[in-house]
């Protein structure tokens, strides 16, 4: 396939691939799985074809550069004083004569196996060849940028490589449920009933208060409750791009679609566990009235104990995980007892961490030094508006400069259906 056909191609790629983008961004949805699938191929075959034009044109700038070095060079026969021996040139280039000098060729099966050097080679340097006729002897090597080495073109794979981001657990823990209001409202229940006991039969019809007497009345049980309203608050986070930018680079907007999708999920993973509830934020499980606090006991593995103990009796719940700070876990898994074993199987053991058979699940955004036990499913998170991604050139004067803002947003509440199901775990005394 020739050039033209090569950038051809490559443009039918491109715009196949604009085409299901601009579709989905119309209809304010997501790709769907089949268009993901195909905007992938598609972005394969680019840059595919988009190697292979560079290739092509490097191809016909060597040409080109090497009629040029080799005309009205009277190329003959023979060796200069003392050198290497001319290149028989008659009917070749020059650059035509140096690809196929013996010397070149012995040095290039060697230092490029496969008819590729390696990524790791650096101040490579290839034999000289010399021709007589030019204005002066010129040695055409592959050392430097200005010499054989222009034409050495970089290998662009177009792996991008994120700077990475906290791993999510949360929403695997708690109950997520959807909402259509903007207002959520639940009752959670502050008295139960504890007043029954057993009753004897009566024996009178009307109870007078007579020794010997029996009203049978049964006792009358008292409930609380209180209602809850939590409204849906927004998260969102924007960047700006240049239109020119998004245009010619054809991963760029799904990389720009990622990062702040997972931003938007990092913060509602933060405002879950530490909201304060003050302004916009959450009222998170640690901000949460009425959560358990667990006093320091002893040592770490009692405190532990204690705490799952005070779950049960007092909150009367069984806990489902407890979340804790890398660094805690860490703590957790270097214990040994007196003899210098570890208590959690060290380094071999490949099962689920637990303590005191409660799973320990790690999460970035725990505070270091305070372990949530708990049930989780007792946190409820309620999506009203799932992330979405949207692109304007109505801010500011970006209309004018041929820019564009990209926004992504969420709507969603959270709340803490019973505060007693968590209880916090000081992972050293005095705290």
């Amino acid at each position: 396939m020739g050039l033209k056909e090569l950038k051809e191609a490559l443009k039918k790629a491109l715009l196949d691939a604009r085409a299901i983008s601009a579709k989905a961004e119309k209809e304010n949805r997501d790709f769907t799985a089949e268009e993901r699938e195909q905007v992938k191929k598609f972005l394969e075959e680019a840059g595919r074809l988009k190697e292979q034009v560079k290739a092509a044109e490097g191809d016909e700038a060597i040409r080109k550069q090497l009629q040029e070095l080799g005309a009205d060079v009277d190329l003959t026969d023979g060796a200069p004083d003392g050198g290497t021996p001319v290149r028989p040139g008659k009917g070749l280039s020059i650059g035509e004569q140096f690809v196929n000098s013996p010397e070149w060729k012995a040095w290039w099966a060697k230092a490029a196996p496969g008819g590729q050097l390696p990524d790791s080679t650096r101040g490579i340097i290839s034999p000289p060849v010399q021709f007589k006729g030019l204005l002066r002897k010129e040695l055409v090597t592959g050392e430097s940028n200005v010499s054989a080495g222009a034409f050495v073109a970089p290998d662009y794979t177009g792996i991008y490589e994120p700077l990475g981001r906290y791993p999510l657990v949360l929403r695997d823990l708690i109950s997520v449920r959807t909402t259509t209001s903007d207002l959520v409202h639940f009752v959670r229940q502050t008295r139960q009933v504890t007043q029954a006991t057993p009753v004897p039969e009566a024996n009178v019809t009307t109870y007078s208060g007579a020794t010997g007497e029996v009203s049978g009345e049964k006792p009358e049980g008292t409930l609380r409750w209180e209602p809850v309203t939590t409204p849906v608050k927004t998260v969102a986070v924007w960047i700006p791009a240049t239109k020119r930018a998004l245009s010619d680079a054809a991963q760029l907007r799904g990389i720009i679609d990622d990062e702040l999708r997972a931003d938007l999920d990092e913060e509602l993973e933060d405002q879950i566990l530490n909201g304060d509830g003050i302004g916009e934020n959450f009222t998170g499980i640690l901000n949460t009235a009425g959560v358990l606090v667990q006093a320091w006991d002893t040592d770490l593995l009692t405190t532990i104990r204690k705490a799952r103990t005070t779950l049960r009796v007092t909150g009367k719940s069984r806990a489902t995980a407890m979340v804790v700070h890398p660094n805690d876990a860490e703590t957790l898994d270097l214990l040994k007892d007196d003899q210098g074993r570890f208590y959690f199987g060290g380094p071999v053991d490949g099962g689920v961490q637990r303590v005191w058979r409660v799973p320990v699940v790690e999460s970035d955004l725990a505070t270091e030094g305070t372990g949530i036990m708990g049930d989780w499913r007792k946190a409820v998170l309620w999506d009203r508006e799932r992330a979405n991604v949207q692109i304007s050139d109505s801010h500011e004067d970006f209309f004018i400069r041929n820019m564009v803002a990209i926004l992504a947003e969420l709507r969603a509440a959270f709340g803490v259906i019973r505060p007693s199901a968590f209880i916090q775990v000081p992972f050293e005394g005095g705290s």
